[in-house]
């Protein structure tokens, strides 16, 4: 029987105390299971006539002692399978050998190629209507674009939006540009530095108002700029946002604009960070990351806190820690970069796996702050802190 014509696939583990080949083990699976069935399940008279399939046993051998995996393809109906599987759990010697095996799962191949469509189909239906949009987009975009240009105006010629003045809250942001791009999706408070000084009018503008954001790119020249402002605002700071790493305001989309809006931190909180990663790479370094697990990695009593999800979650499985401190139901790896791109406002990606550089990329997609990994590996970024569970011993 071809293997593509069966509908459910045996997985069994098997555990040996001896030296064992593959030949031994399909001769104890046919020979031990014989009369056993009765006639309608003789596996040699059902392998003959193609309803059992080419059974495939990968072994390996460690210290005298063999373990491995059986594959047993059927196209009998659920009832005979299951009876089969079963049967093979009563195989107790294999040669001379004392021999065990389990049967882990049977898989129902039919629905496995049936959620692997459905799963293709819509990654190919997302990038039928995102190239759609993204057209719309741009002719949307270049019509809006007259609306909103008309609507900046400048203050001490900062280029600001026509509600910087009047509104209680501030965004503060490097160029010309970069209030354009926000202005489109309808943020209408922000203003620009033009350039490395900080005016004195914009001092006095800031301390004029109850909420001062600074949005900065992210990388270097961002985070410098936040260092300036910083120094020259003083408390009238309040909140600090920044784009993904090495991304510019002025090229963000409206989704990323948001979510960067929306996790904010305090300027306290993130400007002690930025100082450390600045101070770090004049001198050479970085700064100490879960990838170390070197003990000496200072984790915050939120990351500890929400540590004790790890306990829910499956191997390579993940959820993320949503704005309410509440943690989401689990996915796995292979949808976790769609499904964190569409929550909004996620503190925490905790995942059942060795950090990888994957994981850090999606994290800072979706704009989550935190990664909290079973084990460590890849290390942070600029807008992503990584913990291992070693570092909370």
């Amino acid at each position: 029987m071809s293997d593509q014509k069966a509908k459910y696939m045996i997985h069994a583990t098997i555990k040996a105390d001896g030296t064992i080949q593959r030949k031994d083990v399909v001769g104890a699976i046919f020979g031990q299971t014989e009369g056993l069935l009765g006639e309608e399940l003789q596996l040699r008279k059902l392998q003959r006539t193609g309803r059992i399939g080419h059974v495939d046993v990968d072994l390996k051998s460690n210290k005298g002692k063999v373990s491995g995996e059986i594959l047993l393809p059927s196209s009998l109906d659920q009832v005979s399978t299951a009876v089969i599987g079963a049967a093979l759990e009563t195989i107790e010697r294999i040669g001379p050998c004392k021999a065990t095996i389990k049967v882990a799962t049977i898989e129902n191949i039919h629905s496995v190629k049936r959620d692997t469509v459905i799963d293709r189909a819509k990654d190919l239906l997302l990038g039928i209507v995102n190239e759609g949009s993204n057209d719309s987009k741009s002719i949307l975009d270049e019509v809006r674009s007259v609306l909103t240009l008309g609507t900046e105006t400048n203050i001490a010629g900062m280029t600001c939006g026509p509600n910087a003045k009047e509104s209680d809250a501030l965004i503060i942001v490097e160029g010309r540009n970069d209030v354009r791009n926000l202005l489109k999706f309808g943020i209408k408070n922000a203003i620009a530095t033009m350039g490395a000084n900080v005016k004195d009018e914009l001092v006095e503008l800031a301390k004029t108002k109850s909420n001062v954001t600074a949005f900065c790119d992210g990388d270097r020249g961002g985070k410098l700029l936040l260092m300036e402002l910083s120094g020259a605002l003083g408390k009238s700071l309040t909140h600090i946002a920044m784009a993904p790493e090495s991304r510019e305001v002025e090229h963000l989309e409206g989704k990323v604009v948001t979510k960067c809006l929306n996790q904010k931190e305090t300027a306290t909180k993130a400007m002690s960070r930025i100082k450390t990663q600045l101070e770090a790479d004049d001198n050479g370094g970085k700064p100490g990351k879960a990838g170390a697990s070197n003990g000496s990695v200072e984790v915050p009593d939120n990351i500890r806190e929400w540590s004790v999800h790890m306990g829910d979650l499956k191997k390579n499985y993940a959820l993320l820690v949503l704005e309410d401190g509440s943690a989401s139901e689990p996915v796995g790896a292979s949808k976790l970069a769609e499904f964190a791109e569409g929550v909004e406002g996620a503190q925490c990606l905790i995942v059942n796996s060795k950090i990888s550089a994957r994981m850090v990329e999606i994290a800072e997609v979706g704009a989550i702050p935190s990664v909290l990994g079973s084990s460590s590996g890849a290390g942070g970024s600029d807008s992503v802190e990584t913990y291992a569970m070693s570092d909370l011993e």
